[in-house]
């Protein structure tokens, strides 16, 4: 939970007031993201790699185990462990490439769109709570910030 005196410390990170604005804005917003994204991880069903893994099949379809590795930056044989755990919980299944009869394509089960889904509902649901115990003007302040950050996020 978030109270009005934890915001209001948090606030003010590595700032005071006798520092120029914005001279550690890039410092404060690099520490709260983590602690964000770390606390949102906390509520994952599976291990990092492999949410990661299945929010892309997801968003993206089915993709071989070289293009999934090469999109996560991660060694093709770590995409290889990755998918043979998934695989085994039965969240993703092999399929021979429609184009490629030699390469495999990975795609997510309906159980493992079930629970990918349960799992970001967990989520989402923590984050709705916390936000809505903020002020109707911290939640519009936090409105403009979502697409101040989303900029960021794709390069300006």
């Amino acid at each position: 939970m978030i109270d009005s005196e934890q915001t209001a410390s948090s606030a003010v990170l590595t700032t005071g007031h006798d520092q120029p604005p914005g001279d550690a804005l890039q410092t404060d917003l690099r520490v709260v993201l983590g602690r964000l994204i770390r606390r949102l991880r906390r509520g994952y069903g599976f291990p990092l790699t492999q949410a990661s893994v299945l929010g892309r099949l997801d968003r993206d379809g089915p993709h071989s185990i070289g293009a999934l590795a090469a999109l996560e930056s991660v060694r093709p044989q770590s995409m290889s462990q990755t998918v043979c755990e998934l695989e085994a919980e039965g969240l993703i299944e092999r399929h021979p490439d429609a184009h490629d009869g030699r390469r495999t394509q990975v795609a997510l089960t309906p159980r493992g769109r079930a629970a990918l889904e349960a799992d970001r509902n967990a989520r989402d649901s923590w984050l709705a709570q916390e936000i809505a115990e903020l002020s109707a003007e911290d939640q519009a302040i936090l409105r403009q910030s979502v697409r101040l950050l989303a900029r960021l996020a794709d390069g300006g």
